[in-house]
């Protein structure tokens, strides 16, 4: 005996398996967030009021380029996961669905990247 409706078993239709590992990547940078996050907002307010001189001597200071980086890698591939779960239960046609969950991706990935790029070369002087 099965749970599925004769329609879904002539179609094929059923589970992908893959909202498993989106829901634990999901939960597991949120979770690497909380401590980055925490972080960055010290971080955030000790150098009030600092110019760029002291922002670059900060940077340089050990651990806070690493830090830095892995903040915005982490939160920008957690902001694509959950963008990416909006697109899928709100967007419902699927060509426009497909063309959102591709931008999205896209979007994330040079918002990540750019960001990285220019927090090294403010740290290494490029």
């Amino acid at each position: 005996m099965t749970l599925r409706s004769d329609l879904g078993r002539v179609r094929g239709l059923g589970s992908a398996k893959e909202g498993v590992g989106h829901w634990w990547a999901q939960r597991l940078t949120a979770i690497a967030l909380v401590p980055l996050g925490l972080w960055f907002v010290f971080s955030a307010v000790s150098l009030a009021g600092v110019d760029l001189a002291g922002f670059i001597d900060w940077l340089d200071a050990p651990g806070n380029l690493l830090l830095m980086i892995l903040f915005v890698g982490v939160l920008f591939y957690h902001m694509q996961l959950g963008i990416q779960v909006v697109i899928e239960d709100y967007v419902h046609g699927e060509s426009t669905k497909t063309v959102a969950l591709i931008l999205n991706k896209f979007v994330a990935l040079f918002c990540g990247v750019s960001s990285i790029v220019a927090l090294l070369r403010v740290a290494f002087g490029g």
